[in-house]
């Protein structure tokens, strides 16, 4: 058995960058990981042409910049690489299970500590940090017949590499995300068709690699590194208005994407079959400057219409159409809204995933009703549309260690029902006239069993650290407790 003052579940950017804070002010902590490895989606998504779409400059951490990024967008193997080097560089290792998952956490209300079953034995912890990711599980659609495709069949973030795909006829179900970065990369060497249930609005990618001249620049003059982040800092705030349904910013940037489409897409009936019919900014907003040429040469059959049925080989489009395919890829998004680690968790009356049976709540975005001194990074409404997810993660350690220090002055941090339920309604409202709820699309960002926004923040990165840093105790029902001063982590 293990004994400790925090336990950590997860080695993504979540993970460590709490496991990065907690060491620095001297306290207790270990870090469970399932995998073998650090790095989380990046550790986990190595499909061709993974890379973020996020500039690479701001999405790291702040005390770790990194002048040796290849480019304006970072690879997948970059960014994991970059959080191998953390844990070099803070010195980690001793801190880190790996290959041990959390089997149960369970709260022990006489001892007031949490009781997490591994692999490797007990833990016993006085917190629980749960920094498990929200892209973690591949979402599988229910397809009549999936079960019968008799050739590989995997899903993008389970890439499986020994699969031969030159020459082979490969069918890609997806126009998200990934589907937009690995299309291009396929369609070079197989014969690809492409299901598309919903258009996505795609945006310019643009940027380039950087030199290596500007490399050496950036790593001996770091106050550069500093100027750049501030400046793609304010990029990416400025962009929030576009994507949250601003009438002048949504208008120019809808106009951007339907002028990117027309310059890359000759053809009028592909063009049209492309083009989204709901609001710029109710699903994620994509970057590309190669999947629209991609489809526009040929060597891309778009299926415009959901994949129905499976019969064997061949694939039934709801158009009625039938392809023929060898190599089925799922390019089918994650279990975003119910997150899979919450029926795990035992608080001190239900599971976590029955607390959030209606979709997920907390205050601030971290703390949750009924589960005492528990914290989850990444998890209900921490998400944006607009700029880097290691933004939202620096302000919510920042939060949680500020709630650890309370903890040492009151006992078990217990967040008050009306406080969670006051969070919740206050997100409710700033949502409610965004495209994400009025839109005309369905989104991971929305929950179906309530029709909440659970997912994003419907605020910038600054508004998301002003809400953190208003939070006086009271969600714990004693704002006067003493607590050490905070400090704020991002841009």
């Amino acid at each position: 058995m293990t004994r400790v003052e925090v336990a950590i579940v997860g080695a993504g950017f979540a993970g460590l960058g709490m496991a990065m804070a907690l060491k620095r002010l001297g306290r207790d902590f270990v870090v469970l990981e399932r995998a073998a490895s650090v790095g989380g989606t990046w550790r986990d998504n190595t499909y061709p042409g993974v890379a973020c779409d996020v500039p690479s400059h701001l999405y790291g951490f702040a005390d770790h910049p990194n002048p040796d990024w290849s480019g304006t967008y970072a690879t997948g193997a970059e960014i994991r690489a970059y959080l191998e080097r953390i844990v070099e560089a803070e010195n980690l290792q001793p801190r880190l299970r790996l290959g041990t998952a959390m089997l149960t956490a369970q709260w022990n209300a006489d001892a007031e500590v949490w009781h997490l079953d591994s692999p490797d034995g007990a833990v016993i912890a006085d917190a629980l940090v749960l920094a498990c990711g929200r892209l973690t599980e591949p979402a599988i659609p229910d397809i009549p017949g999936l079960e019968t495709f008799p050739g590989p069949m995997f899903h993008s973030a389970r890439w499986d590499h020994s699969t031969e795909l030159s020459g082979a006829r490969i069918a890609v179900v997806g126009t998200g995300a990934s589907a937009v970065q690995l299309v291009p990369q396929l369609a070079g060497t197989a014969e690809v068709t492409l299901f598309q249930r919903t258009p996505a609005w795609i945006v310019p990618r643009g940027g380039a690699a950087y030199t290596a001249a500007e490399r050496r620049r950036f790593a001996t003059h770091p106050d550069e590194l500093v100027r750049l982040r501030t400046a793609l800092y304010a990029e990416g705030e400025a962009r929030f208005a576009s994507r949250s349904g601003d009438a002048a910013a949504s208008r120019e940037a809808r106009g951007v994407a339907l002028a990117h489409l027309e310059a890359q897409v000759a053809q009028p009936a592909l063009r049209a079959a492309l083009t989204p019919d709901y609001a710029f900014g109710c699903k994620r907003v994509l970057l590309s400057d190669d999947f629209y040429p991609a489809l526009a040469s040929g060597t891309v059959t778009l299926e415009a219409s959901a994949l129905r049925a499976v019969e064997g080989s061949t694939l039934i489009a709801a158009s009625g159409a039938r392809h023929d395919v060898d190599v089925l890829v799922l390019a089918t998004g994650f279990a975003s809204t119910r997150q899979p680690y919450a029926d795990l968790v035992v608080g001190e009356q239900t599971t976590l995933a029955q607390h959030w049976a209606k979709g997920m709540t907390s205050f601030a975005s971290t703390v949750v009703t009924g589960f005492p001194s528990m914290f989850v990074l990444d998890g209900p409404n921490a998400a944006l549309g607009h700029s880097s997810s290691v933004l939202m993660i620096e302000e919510q350690v920042a939060y949680v260690i500020r709630c650890l220090d309370r903890r040492d002055s009151i006992g078990a941090l217990r967040v008050d029902p009306v406080a969670e339920a006051a969070y919740t309604d206050e997100i409710a409202v700033a949502a409610a006239s965004t495209p994400w709820m009025t839109g005309g699309c369905r989104n991971w960002y929305v929950d179906e069993r309530s029709g909440r926004l659970t997912l994003l923040w419907p605020g910038t990165v600054g508004a998301f650290h002003e809400r953190l840093a208003r939070a006086d105790g009271s969600e714990f029902g004693s704002p006067d407790a003493p607590v050490r001063g905070a400090r704020r982590g991002t841009a």
